[in-house]
């Protein structure tokens, strides 16, 4: 009972100022919606495809704990799919009741994690400059992602629209009327329905829907469990919860959430995701970067963003496979390029010393550059951060 009763202290959202109310859907939480549209889009899509899921489940579930979050936390904390599970999904074509049991079981994993204190243990023994290195490699990882599978996608036609991507993004970079996420968007949009639009297609797929009730057995929850929830505990660790919680200080030092509270609104949304057919989720330290470059500063931005989702699962499920296609992957690219530079700019702000970055960059190309890199870069930051800290050996003196 007394766990029971920390558990709704910790996810009680604090009582907002009406500043903070008035400001809570302004034009920059808008623009700021749109800041992590490049991560989550094509995973969910490819999701969905890969392992025959219900798009409208996913749709409503996955905007519905978007909205949660913006209500819990009022500042830029979005929700994303849990990649480690991501990519085992769509590359091996799991079930869908292996995915909802991975789902059960990373959520149980987390919970008993912050319960037990050893989240909070986690977060105060691992050095910081351990987990810059989570937060840079990820940066790395985004950008890369970008420059490499998105801008180049479509020829000259592609690479013209990314031009014009990053032309408006350094342009209106510091513009408050006109912010950069919005335009940007407006560009993709814009192109889709001139020049991609199936209307007959879309047309064809509007109509209402709502989550199909599921139920994982014993036997998906222990696959999931084997198969898809321990790989993705370490890069849940590393970025979800320490790297989220070490940015969420550095952009908000004056109601950052502690990363107890992290932990328990990450075991939540996978205990409740699964049974209505959504996806695993987390946090991530680049959704919340992505928000906030583009300009988001409350909840405003994450509750917009949900809407989004649940509008397209309610009413347009069956053109979710149209409109996914149609948007331009370049300009996708452009706003996830932006995400990536985020992160790299906040760890080089962060003030480190020499020592700090020896140790940022051991972790961080082990994070970006090797299977199961999460783990291994935890692991490897942390024996150089041990090895760097170690006092040097006193010379010997020589006789006279």
């Amino acid at each position: 009972m007394t766990a029971l009763k920390a558990s709704q202290s910790a996810l009680a959202p604090p009582a907002p100022a009406l500043a903070e109310t008035s400001r809570r859907f302004n034009r920059l939480e808008l623009a700021g919606a749109f800041g992590d549209l490049g991560t989550d889009l094509p995973l969910i899509a490819a999701m969905i495809v890969a392992a025959g899921l219900d798009a409208a489940s996913v749709l409503i579930v996955f905007g519905a704990l978007q909205v949660f979050t913006g209500l819990v936390y009022r500042m830029p904390m979005p929700v994303q799919p849990l990649k480690a599970m991501a990519a085992l999904v769509i590359t091996q074509q799991l079930a869908p009741g292996v995915l909802y049991g991975g789902g059960l079981a990373i959520g149980a994993l987390v919970l008993g994690l912050t319960l037990s204190g050893a989240l909070t243990w986690l977060a105060r023994v691992i050095p910081g400059p351990v987990v810059r290195g989570i937060q840079f490699g990820l940066g790395l990882q985004l950008a890369l992602l970008a420059a490499r599978d998105f801008i180049p996608h479509g020829g000259a036609v592609g690479w013209g629209l990314a031009a014009a991507a990053f032309a408006l993004v350094i342009g209106l970079r510091d513009n408050r009327r006109w912010p950069a996420a919005l335009a940007v968007v407006g560009l993709g949009v814009g192109y889709a329905a001139l020049f991609q639009l199936d209307r007959a297609a879309l047309e064809a797929g509007i109509g209402f829907a709502f989550p199909a009730w599921h139920t994982p057995t014993p036997a998906d929850v222990l696959t999931g469990l084997l198969v898809l929830a321990l790989p993705q505990l370490p890069l849940s660790l590393a970025n979800s919860l320490l790297a989220t919680h070490r940015l969420a200080a550095d952009l908000f030092p004056d109601r950052a959430p502690s990363i107890r509270k992290l932990g328990l609104t990450y075991a939540l949304m996978n205990l409740t995701a699964p049974w209505l057919g959504g996806i695993p989720v987390c946090h991530g330290s680049g959704g919340l970067a992505g928000h906030h470059a583009f300009g988001a500063r409350m909840g405003g931005s994450v509750i917009v963003y949900g809407s989004l989702f649940l509008v397209a699962g309610l009413f347009f499920s069956g053109s979710f496979d149209t409109l996914v296609h149609i948007f331009p992957k370049p300009v996708l690219g452009v706003l996830l390029f932006f995400e990536g530079l985020a992160l790299l700019r906040r760890v080089s702000a962060a003030g480190l010393d020499a020592r700090g970055w020896w140790v940022t960059l051991v972790t961080a190309l082990c994070a970006a550059g090797l299977p199961n890199g999460y783990l291994i870069g935890l692991a490897a930051g942390w024996l150089t951060y041990a090895r760097l800290s170690r006092p040097a050996a006193s010379e010997p003196t020589s006789s006279p």
